[in-house]
């Protein structure tokens, strides 16, 4: 990503509601057709990709800010998320037309990769270091909390998003109930294993 390409994504952002993720959005903000096909050549699929990564750096710099990183880890992980809606919210139409796209067939694949980098990035703002089999399993389990905490989101009109938040809170507790269980199932097979 360039500066030239983080603005322009700035400049289309109030314009998606009315043209939608294509290139229109950015020649609706005062770009040229030909400086718009410059900055994203792969048109919509470009657009998308660019402003998830985008989206995903506002995040990580919004936290450093605000020194999430005191924070201890679960406490982390949910400021992260809440910032990345917060971040949101003035182009929460934005949002939901990109949803909707990442919701067809052509763009599934984008959608799935966009989750992806976004739950590694939150993990990595939230420091967490693992490099086991973990690595894994925490990012497919906040893959889950991630994106039906954003469908919740969408159609949330409490203010300050508090419902949501209220939604990430119990599927974060859920997940550190999992956990738990999970632990506590492993080492009552431990006790079951026969000694060497």
């Amino acid at each position: 990503m360039t500066p030239d390409q983080d603005a322009a994504l700035r400049a289309l952002l109030p314009h998606v509601p009315a043209h939608g993720w294509r290139r229109a959005a950015l020649v609706a903000a005062g770009y040229h057709r030909l400086d718009a096909e410059l900055l994203f050549p792969g048109g919509t699929a470009d657009l998308l990709e660019a402003w998830c990564e985008l989206s995903d750096r506002d995040m990580e710099q919004a936290a450093i800010a605000q020194g999430v990183a005191e924070q201890r880890l679960s406490r982390r992980v949910r400021s992260l998320i809440a910032l990345r809606l917060a971040n949101a919210t003035p182009h929460k139409d934005a949002v939901r037309r990109a949803m909707g796209l990442f919701a067809r067939p052509r763009y599934a694949p984008l959608g799935a990769r966009c989750v992806a980098r976004s739950v590694d990035a939150i993990w990595h703002a939230a420091g967490d270091a693992s490099a086991d089999f973990s690595w894994y399993t925490k990012r497919a389990i906040l893959a889950g909390v991630w994106t039906s905490t954003l469908l919740f989101w969408l159609t949330d009109h409490s203010d300050d998003s508090a419902a949501t938040l209220a939604f990430l809170d119990r599927r974060l507790a859920g997940v550190a109930q999992i956990g738990k269980l999970r632990g506590r199932v492993e080492g009552a097979l431990a006790r079951l294993r026969p000694a060497a």
